[in-house]
């Protein structure tokens, strides 16, 4: 059996029919497809049922799947072994971070890490979507959510917390928030997203309240939304990061403090693909990510 043609096998599962695996190899679908029944013939089974949309695998398929991952695997680790030997560190990673945690703290983090492994090439991405990263390639992600996708392998980092503050300006000349339901009536300044009603749940002891919100002013941008309520322009729902230096320097003051406030979540996960090979340079970059997270934390 060709072990090209194995590995083709399993890159065809991974990515979920022909077309795809054709744009991720960078071939055309007609080379995949008669990759693909050559293997079918020389196993004298078939693999997979074909749709325009999707392949299901058959029993045999299955089984020469999950040898073909492993020795797939086996292949990638020793010629990345192999390449290293006598070399610093080296490869490429892509990484998608949220837009407010990944600007605001991260950032200072993936510069040290260039710092200290300058062979490893990375291409980091700022955005709050989960969809797609299959198509997109990218290897490690980082996310604010309630549960983490079913499909993906996730490993919870934190937990995020949510303040009430508005600068001390604001705070002189208008009354702060007493209870949830009055951020519906405040000029609110928050994050949102397009098309989608934005919620906030609010916990007490026992109680839990839910209130629909109206913002005044709404960006996915976290130094901006800082830069608002600073200015005195409302009153901020934002992760306690983005605004917690301002009220220990007696910048901004905080409201509803006995309540825990969520908005898209309130647990960071690190998400990764379960069947995509992780390189040695993928592997440094989630336990340093790993470790920064936690000792941040505390």
């Amino acid at each position: 059996m060709d072990s090209n043609a194995l590995a083709l096998f399993v890159d065809i599962v991974d990515a979920g029919n022909l077309s795809a695996a054709a744009r991720h190899l960078k071939v055309t679908r007609a080379n995949i497809s008669y990759h693909l029944n050559q293997l079918e013939k020389s196993v004298g089974l078939q693999l997979m049922r074909r749709t325009t949309r999707r392949v299901a695998l058959t029993e045999a398929g299955e089984a020469l799947y999950r040898h073909g991952r492993v020795i797939r695997d086996e292949v990638l680790a020793a010629r990345e072994s192999a390449s290293t030997l006598g070399k610093g560190l080296h490869g490429s990673v892509r990484l998608s971070l949220p837009t407010g945690f990944g600007h605001m703290v991260m950032s200072g983090w993936l510069i040290d890490f260039k710092r200290q492994y300058p062979g490893i090439s990375l291409e980091v991405l700022f955005d709050n979507r989960v969809d797609d990263l299959l198509r997109e390639e990218i290897d490690v992600v980082v996310r604010v959510m309630t549960e983490p996708p079913p499909h993906m392998v996730a490993t919870e980092l934190t937990q995020v917390r949510y303040m009430v503050c508005a600068s001390v300006d604001h705070a002189r000349e208008h009354a702060m928030p007493t209870e949830p339901e009055a951020l519906a009536h405040v000029p609110l300044i928050t994050s949102a997203v397009t098309g989608r009603e934005l919620r906030v749940s609010a916990y007490q002891d026992a109680l839990r309240r839910e209130v629909t919100l109206h913002p005044t002013l709404a960006s996915e941008n976290f130094q901006f939304l800082r830069e608002a309520i600073l200015a005195g322009l409302g009153v901020g729902l934002v992760p306690d990061y983005v605004m917690a230096d301002d009220v220990a320097q007696g910048l901004a003051v905080t409201a509803l403090n006995e309540w825990r406030l969520s908005i898209f979540g309130t647990r960071m996960f690190l998400l990764r693909m379960p069947n995509r090979y992780q390189t040695l340079a993928t592997r440094t970059l989630i336990d340093f990510i790993t470790g920064k997270v936690r000792a941040w934390a505390g």
